[in-house]
């Protein structure tokens, strides 16, 4: 490289591990060609909070693959500005052990924590949405089909809550009562005891069959299942389509949905699933504050941090939380409109990924252009991370054409940004 780093002593990034090929990961990430691509390296420039001078390292080619469907499929529920599993993958095995503990401080739909658990390392997660231990707990302990099929059969699915009737624009009468019975049978049995395996894992494909634009969902045509759209604009979407909801079989689609989720869940994988989640901890609370991880327990921390207001959380999942009873403005959710209000939160998160981290330690901090590719926050993450005593090794950006999820939106590939992931990587002396 060019360019030194202007760190202080104290911040010279600690050694990278070597990995099973006895590279370095910068060894790696240089020679990287697997997709057919050389790697470009260049430097990422930005002031840290003492007025020094920063230049990264910084890696970009595909470094995981782009095809739809290439993970586990236990994966496969929809969330919105979610990542990859490759991506926590690709860090996983790389700078972690099996027996190791990896943690995600916003969760999401798991993504991290399940590939954690999938590759024998134990799941941490964190999240203010209370969504996230719900989307996720139940695929760390995976039901089997017979017994997911007994119970559908034992819940009497005509015995339902009140509901709106704005629902109907977008289940058929019927299936709505089915939906609203199902709510109930879980309210009532939350009140009593928690939800064992089975009854949370049918919780989750409830969630995730709410809405969608196929005859897979419960709903009549809507957006993707990621997504629920108000009652007015689905008034709208059934106008322009000339649409009625159909009625839908409730648990003839949750058991098609769970079929196709456990596919890879033979009973080798279960074991390890089922042991991996013994210790596993999932916390709906600010990442900024999390007194249940143990200080220096942590071997790495794979994350993405919510952007520059591009997303809505409670209102994408406003119906989500109607099924749970769950208000949707009582969840308070980091929403940054400014990159300072960013960083200012960002900054705190990191001062408590310091203190869980344990020496030797990484952070896997996944962020995004913004702004029409105007803002890289990968640029306003690095002050943040070296405030905290991180030191910053690189950054990689994996370049991608879009797959199906971009293309039904109709953004093109190389716009926004939103065809790259931009990690921001970390180390702790």
């Amino acid at each position: 490289m060019p360019e030194n780093l202007e760190l202080p002593l104290a911040l010279a990034p600690p050694p990278v591990p070597r990995s099973r090929q006895k590279k370095s990961l910068v060894e790696e990430l240089s020679s990287f060609c697997e997709f057919g691509r050389a790697t470009h390296q260049r430097l990422t420039r930005c002031q840290t909070y003492c007025g020094s001078t920063l230049a990264v390292p910084t890696f970009v080619n595909e470094f995981w693959t782009a095809r739809q469907r290439a993970a586990n499929r236990l994966h496969e529920i929809s969330y919105r500005a979610c990542f990859k599993p490759q991506l926590p993958r690709f860090f996983i095995e790389r700078l972690s052990a099996p027996g190791d503990r990896v943690y995600d401080p916003f969760m999401g739909r798991g993504t991290t924590p399940l590939e954690a658990a999938l590759l024998q390392r134990v799941p941490l997660g964190c999240d203010a949405n209370p969504l996230s231990a719900i989307l996720t707990r139940p695929r760390l302990r995976p039901p089997y089909m017979e017994n997911i099929e007994r119970r559908l059969r034992e819940i009497n699915l005509s015995d339902p809550d009140d509901f709106s009737e704005d629902l109907l624009v977008f289940f058929h009468p019927e299936t709505l009562r089915q939906i609203a019975s199902l709510r109930k049978y879980f309210r009532l049995k939350e009140q009593s005891e928690p939800l064992d395996p089975v009854d949370d894992w049918i919780r989750l494909l409830a969630l995730n069959r709410l809405t969608g634009h196929s005859t897979g969902f419960f709903s009549v045509y809507t957006m993707p299942p990621n997504q629920a759209v108000s009652v007015k604009s689905q008034r709208r979407i059934n106008e322009k389509r000339n649409q009625t909801p159909p009625p839908r079989d409730v648990s003839r689609i949750i058991l098609r949905k769970s079929r196709i989720l456990l596919a890879n869940c033979h009973s080798q994988l279960r074991q390890s699933l089922v042991r991996m989640a013994e210790d596993a901890q999932l916390l709906t609370q600010p990442a900024a504050a999390t007194p249940q991880i143990k200080s220096e327990s942590v071997a790495l921390v794979v994350t993405s941090p919510p952007f520059l207001n591009v997303v809505d959380y409670s209102g994408d999942n406003w119906l989500r939380c109607w099924f749970l009873g769950i208000d949707p403005a009582s969840v308070k959710l980091t929403v940054p409109r400014k990159v300072s209000d960013w960083q200012m939160a960002m900054s705190e998160v990191f001062r408590e990924l310091h203190r869980v981290l344990r020496p030797g330690g990484h952070v896997a901090f996944e962020v995004g252009e913004v702004h029409g590719g105007m803002v890289k926050l990968e640029e306003a993450a690095l002050p943040c991370g070296i405030a905290a005593g991180l030191a910053p090794l690189l950054v990689l950006i994996n370049d991608q054409r879009f797959t199906k999820t971009a293309n039904c939106w109709g953004v093109d590939n190389n716009f926004k940004g939103t065809n790259t992931n931009r990690i921001v990587l970390f180390g702790k002396s």
